[in-house]
C-alpha cells in the first residue's frame, strides 16, 4: 500500500530530509584523503542526535553503523572501518535520520582529491541520471517511467545499471510502497499521484551491472570490481509538480561548488 502524504507531513518530512542533507554538508568538509571512515560515521552520529533526531540506519534490520560507507567497488550497505581513505577514490555516503516521525533518507558519491577522468564522467552522469528519474515524477505517470529514464540515459553511456537493488517509497518508515528500480518500461507500474514520497537512487557501475552481496550480509560491491556511483534524493509529488525534499546545497556550499540543478523542483514552504 502506498503511503500518500498530506501538506503538513510533507513539511515534516521535508524537515527530517534536510536534515540528512545538512549531514552530508557538514562531511563533505571532512572528506578528504586521509580520513578514516569509522570517524565520518562517529561524526554523523554525533551530529543527528545534537539536532534532536535518531540516526535511521543504526540498528535497522541490524546494521550496525549510522552511515552506510561504501568506497570505490562497494555499491551501497558498506561499514564504516579504520581504512584511510585514498587521492583518486570516491566514496558513496548514504544516510538516514528519524525526526518528526519520519525517515529522511539520501546520499552523494564524493571525489576524494583528483579522480580519473571516467570516474568523474560516471559520478556526472549518475547524478544527472537521478534528476531524469525525478522529472518522471508526475500525477498519472508510473514507476515504470522514473525507471526507464534513469535506465536510457545510463546505458546511452555504457554503464552499468544495477538490477538487484532498487529506490523506494519514504515516509514513516525506512521503506514504503512502491519499489522504484532504476530500470523497465515506460508506461509501467503503479500509477503516481499527489502526496507519494519516494527515495530515487540510481545505483550505477562503471562495467558490469552485476553485483556481489557479501558474507557480511549487507556490503554490495560490483563482480569485475570497477567503480560504482550512488546517488538519492527525497522527493515528492507537490501541487502536481516533483518536488526535491533534500538537497544537495549544503554539499556545494561546503566543496565550493555552484550549481542550479535543483532549481525545477524546490520546495515550497506550507505554513
Amino acid at each position: 500500500m502506498i503511503h500518500y502524504k498530506n501538506k503538513e507531513e510533507l513539511e515534516l518530512m521535508r524537515q527530517s530530509a534536510q536534515l540528512v542533507s545538512k549531514t552530508l554538508g557538514m562531511l563533505a568538509k571532512e572528506i578528504k584523503p586521509g580520513i578514516q571512515t569509522i570517524k565520518l560515521d562517529k561524526l554523523a552520529h554525533e551530529f543527528i542526535k545534537d539536532h534532536g533526531a535518531e540516526p535511521a540506519f543504526l540498528g535497522y534490520g541490524g546494521f550496525p553503523y549510522s552511515l552506510c560507507i561504501s568506497p570505490n567497488e562497494q555499491v551501497v550497505h558498506g561499514f564504516p572501518n579504520e581504512d584511510y581513505l585514498e587521492e583518486g577514490d570516491v566514496l558513496s555516503v548514504d544516510c538516514g535520520v528519524f525526526m518528526n516521525g519520519f525517515v529522511g533518507d539520501h546520499a552523494y558519491t564524493f571525489e576524494i582529491g583528483e579522480v580519473a577522468p571516467e570516474i568523474k564522467k560516471l559520478l556526472k552522469i549518475t547524478k544527472e541520471s537521478l534528476y531524469k528519474g525525478i522529472e518522471q515524477m508526475l500525477p498519472g505517470n508510473r514507476v515504470g517511467d522514473i525507471s526507464n529514464a534513469i535506465q536510457t540515459y545510463c546505458e546511452k553511456e555504457g554503464y552499468g545499471v544495477v538490477k538487484e537493488l532498487v529506490g523506494h517509497g519514504v515516509g514513516r518508515t525506512m521503506h514504503e510502497d512502491p519499489q522504484v528500480p532504476n530500470y523497465g518500461r515506460k508506461g509501467t507500474g503503479k500509477v503516481l499521484k499527489e502526496g507519494i514520497t519516494l527515495a530515487i537512487e540510481p545505483m550505477i557501475n562503471l562495467g558490469t551491472d552485476k553485483v556481489r552481496f557479501h558474507k557480511d550480509g549487507w556490503t554490495v560491491t560490483t563482480r569485475d570490481n570497477k567503480v560504482s556511483a550512488h546517488f538519492e534524493h527525497d522527493a515528492a509529488i507537490i501541487d502536481g509538480k516533483p518536488t526535491l525534499l533534500s538537497t544537495y546545497q549544503f554539499i556545494y556550499e561546503a566543496l565550493g561548488i555552484e550549481s542550479d540543478e535543483e532549481a525545477p523542483f524546490l520546495y515550497k514552504t506550507y505554513a
